[in-house]
């Protein structure tokens, strides 16, 4: 959008005609309401942009099918300049046929037979009589009346060469004659009788005469999008000196801003579109008993009340005062509209805006998001860098960790997916018009999906879903249509309700991303795989949890496959989901391990004291869950997880050549997977889906242990991803083969309890020193090692029984760690 500059925002409103309540549409379902009709359809008017057309920017629907239109609005309008004083349309520069639009009557011709209204051509007319008054150096038809000039007009249509005939008429064609050629040619296409073969403006300006001045006025182009391939800064202009940019303190950088972002700001700041059509009387109110009639018929007819004002359209527009949007932004610095974008190297995320704003920075998110100055803040410093992108995706990523503004939050999460190129180019090529078999699907599926959302649940969103999603199906031939495809849908069309290619762009990253063959038609090895590694995940973070479910039979395949399918958008509102994607996306393909587990933990207690039917009764309808206590523990937990533990062998989704040439110093620890790294001989093995299935604790790999220990060994065992000191989690390695072998060399730092003499035969511990040691490290990570799997395994399962957290076992045993020269040997006693 441009800039607001010297317009204001208006405000003006209408009524939609109301639907009758008891009549339904062909699929049972009540009819959508015309005002949500309106609603969606209005949306394509946001992207009509020219510097010389005032811009819309929303519309909001009220009570009793009321809709209220938000848009440019300059205090005097054409309309206005009209009225006021009436443009001078003297008959001598009138175009033939708006004299003879203007004498004809209405009875004269049929509708489909009105003449064509005055316009640009009429106005090209009336400059070539100017112009040739300007050759000749005399006014025209001076000495006719008005129905004389008015009649030699009509009758130029007889005549070959209309130039000519006016000049003879005027006795100026000595004059003619020696005007230039090409101003003879430009005078004779003004002239020409015909409005349909007289050329328009823009036609005009295409003469050779204004070959030298033409391309000072450069035809009106959209500016390029942000992901696109083309150019954005081909056309950028900076002052000489960029320090004034912030210097004048008079200036209103408000003004400068986006007019999108001036009304959002406006909302922020305490503006009430219907308070203000209130004060205004646009918006009448009556108590209910003045609007009951007086009489009424048996008919339904009724008498004595005249209709209401406020049911009458009313296209007044009112001005939407800034001055409590400037007031509250008064103290805020010219520097604030222009942050200054600095390289960081520093490995700690941290924001680039003012310092002044760092104790907003520590409010709760839905604080920050309704505070006026913070916002203002975010919104200039995120528009700055996506204009920047994928240049400054590194400091986008950063920023984004702290909190990604609302306004800006499709762009935002579209840059963090990765998305750039050609994608409106893209999207056009795929055909999305021939019908295929999963039309009938989707056609049902959309109805379903978040219909709760006016934009949604509109005949337009519906489109824009369906193009969406038979988009996705047709450029992915190896996949199909699963349902909950829709709900994934919905975040990225809703946010980017206007431009489907990059709803399109983004779902079709998202996919790979965490949802790497899932849409697969035999996708059961993928999905039992993932719920796999889930269980695994509620036995390592919340081990009585696990037992419980574990015990009454409610496991995940009952209640998680909803929410992985659809990365949790089928389970959670539009409003929830936005908030747990922004953190959702700059975690890996492995964190939403995390949200479930902490979904289950914020259920916990329930769980715990209900058997089978109530939990499953408790996930037919999910009671309230807080996303943001969710999204703080998901990270937490996220935290205490070594990335092998989350290891899947169908996780590995081929890299393209941006990502692998994208060098690692610019990825998030959070977003890099484990099947990111480079593997070795260290790295985590496959293993049947059986044989992981038998497992209740997680595995984790070799490199992670020694990452995690700080172990120090040959250089090429070294893995990339390691940890700073300061953020790995403490653990303790409990090594269960015999105490012979434990001599013989073990991992320094870890105890020994031997498997076969560990437990008595009701589970218990079996005491002794190296006993007192693991129960001291109860709730730090537990590392189990052996040289038999199977016994590692059941020793692990021993400790999750009798409830210790965080339990892992070492993939490949001790005989992975044999070839590092890490073990350590005793010193023999003297």
């Amino acid at each position: 959008m441009f800039p607001l500059k010297d317009a204001e925002l208006g405000a003006f409103t209408f009524f939609a005609s109301a639907l009758p309540n008891d009549v339904c549409g062909s699929n049972g379902l009540p009819l959508t309401p015309n005002s949500i009709k309106i609603l969606g359809r209005f949306q394509i008017l946001k992207t009509i942009t020219h510097p010389r057309l005032c811009q819309y920017v929303d519309i909001s629907r009220g009570k009793h099918e009321r809709l209220v239109v938000v848009a440019e609005h300059c205090e005097q309008s054409l309309e206005d300049l009209l009225r006021d004083r009436k443009p001078v349309r003297y008959p001598s520069y009138l175009a033939p046929e708006v004299i003879a639009q203007g004498i004809m009557k209405s009875s004269d011709h049929t509708q489909s037979e009105k003449p064509l209204p005055s316009g640009p051509k009429s106005d090209v007319w009336s400059l070539g009589i100017i112009l040739f008054e300007l050759c000749v150096g005399k006014k025209l038809f001076q000495s006719l009346d008005v129905a004389e000039r008015l009649k030699l007009l009509l009758n130029l249509g007889c005549v070959d060469d209309i130039t000519t005939v006016l000049a003879e008429e005027h006795g100026c064609l000595d004059i003619i004659k020696e005007i230039p050629e090409n101003i003879l040619a430009l005078l004779r296409k003004c002239l020409t009788f015909h409005p349909s073969k007289r050329p328009t403006p823009d036609q005009l300006l295409k003469d050779s005469v204004f070959s030298e001045i033409s391309s000072l006025y450069p035809p009106f182009r959209k500016p390029a999008s942000l992901f696109s391939s083309t150019l954005r800064c081909a056309d950028l202009t900076l002052p000489e000196d960029i320090n004034q940019l912030c210097e004048d303190e008079n200036a209103d950088y408000l003004a400068e801003r986006s007019i999108e972002e001036v009304y959002y700001l406006w909302c922020l700041a305490g503006g009430d579109l219907e308070k203000e059509l209130v004060n205004k009387e646009i918006i009448r109110s009556k108590p209910p008993i003045c609007t009951l009639p007086i009489f009424l018929l048996e008919d339904g007819e009724s008498f004595g009340q005249g209709r209401d004002r406020s049911f009458l359209l009313d296209d007044t527009t009112v001005t939407l005062s800034l001055c409590q949007l400037r007031n509250r932004l008064k103290d805020v610095g010219g520097e604030a509209f222009y942050p200054l974008l600095e390289d960081d190297q520093s490995n700690i995320p941290h924001s680039n805006s003012n310092n002044e704003l760092s104790a907003a920075a520590n409010l709760p998110l839905i604080i920050r998001e309704r505070d006026t100055e913070y916002q203002l803040n975010r919104i200039v410093l995120f528009d700055r860098l996506l204009k920047a992108y994928p240049y400054k995706k590194p400091q986008i990523w950063k920023e984004a960790r702290i909190d990604i503004p609302p306004l800006m939050r499709g762009l935002v999460w579209a840059a963090l997916l990765g998305v750039e190129g050609a994608i409106q180019a893209k999207y056009d090529a795929i055909d999305k018009d021939t019908p295929i078999p999963t039309d009938r699907q989707i056609e049902v599926d959309i109805p379903r999906c978040h219909q709760y959302d006016e934009l949604l649940s509109s005949p337009e969103g519906h489109a824009k879903f369906r193009r969406v999603l038979k988009a996705w199906v047709v450029s992915h031939p190896d996949l199909v249509y699963w349902q909950g495809l829709d709900s994934l849908c919905a975040p990225f069309l809703y946010l980017n309700f206007n431009n489907e290619a990059l709803a399109y762009a983004c779902m079709s990253a998202f996919i790979p991303k965490y949802l790497y063959n899932f849409f697969l038609k035999d996708n059961s090895h993928v999905i039992q795989e993932y719920l796999t590694v889930f269980s695994q995940m509620i036995a390592f973070h919340d081990p009585e949890l696990s037992n419980h479910l574990n015990e009454i039979g409610f496991i995940p395949d009952l209640y998680a496959i909803p929410w992985f399918l659809t990365m949790f958008t089928h389970v959670f509102p539009l409003h929830k989901i936005f908030h747990l994607w922004d953190t959702l996306l700059l975690g890996n393909s492995s964190f939403p391990f995390c949200i479930g587990v902490a979904i289950l933990q914020q259920l916990r207690d329930r769980l715990l004291s209900n058997g089978f039917n109530e939990c499953i009764l408790l996930f037919s309808d999910l009671p309230e869950i807080d996303i943001e206590r969710c999204v703080r523990e998901s990270i937490n937990l996220f935290c205490w997880t070594p990335k092998s533990a989350t290891y899947r062998q169908y996780a590995q989704h081929p890299k393209q050549a941006n990502e692998i040439n994208c060098p690692r110093s610019l990825m998030s620890c959070l977003s890099s997977d484990y099947q990111d790294a480079p593997r070795s001989d260290l790295s985590r093995d496959s293993i049947k889906l059986n044989d992981l299935k038998s497992e209740v604790s997680p595995r984790i790999s070799a490199e992670d242990l020694i990452d995690l220990c700080d172990l120090t060994g040959p250089s090429h065992f070294k893995t990339l991803t390691k940890k700073t000191k300061s953020s790995k989690p403490k653990l303790l390695i409990v090594d269960i083969r015999n105490s012979e072998d434990f001599n013989r060399g073990h991992i320094s730092g870890s105890i020994n309890i031997p498997f076969v003499s560990a437990f008595t035969s009701e589970g218990e511990f079996i005491q002794c020193p190296a006993t007192a040691t693991l129960q001291s490290f109860k709730g730090r990570v537990v590392v189990v090692v052996g040289n038999v799997a199977k016994n590692a395994a059941l020793f692990a399962a021993h400790l999750v029984k009798i409830k210790y957290p965080r339990v892992c076992i070492l993939d490949g045993g001790i005989n992975k760690l044999k070839p590092t020269g890490l073990l350590t040997v005793p010193s023999p006693q003297i």
